[in-house]
């Protein structure tokens, strides 16, 4: 039986696409690091209600283009991964990139840090930002 990834559309005007395509890229990615999907939930969302997340669970009143809540680490993972769909494409016009492309950075960022990767020291970004850019390079879409 395939682990079940969700996405959720909180935001009133983004229409996400490609789910089936984005799970099983997820689901290679979390294969590679040698960890099963035991649930995953996306939920896309505007800046607003990031925010109110952000300040509401983690004490930050700042803007940002993920939070990551996990229920299960490990070699198995369950977690809810909030995305802010204004970030994201704020971010992808001031990288001058795409803006799918920062969203499935965006995710894998999610999922890694459900795989147990922190990214909070200089040498723990760069091992979360190689990850990334490995796993974005294995997109078929």
């Amino acid at each position: 039986m395939t682990a079940p990834v969700h996405f959720h559309v909180e935001h009133p005007d983004y229409n996400f696409t490609q789910p089936y395509e984005i799970s099983e890229w997820i689901r290679s990615c979390c294969s590679e690091e040698n960890v099963e999907i035991e649930q995953l939930d996306f939920i896309f969302c505007t800046d607003e209600h990031l925010l109110e997340i952000n300040i509401n669970h983690l004490n930050h009143n700042y803007l940002t283009d993920v939070i990551t809540f996990p229920y299960l680490e490990g070699k198995k993972i369950q977690g809810d991964i909030f995305i802010s769909i204004d970030r994201v494409k704020d971010n992808a016009k001031e990288l001058r990139i795409e803006w799918q492309d920062e969203l499935c950075r965006v995710i894998i960022h999610g999922v890694l840090h459900l795989c147990g990767f922190k990214d909070k020291t200089v040498n723990e970004q760069a091992l979360m930002r190689e990850k990334e850019d490995n796993y974005l390079s294995l997109r078929s879409f």
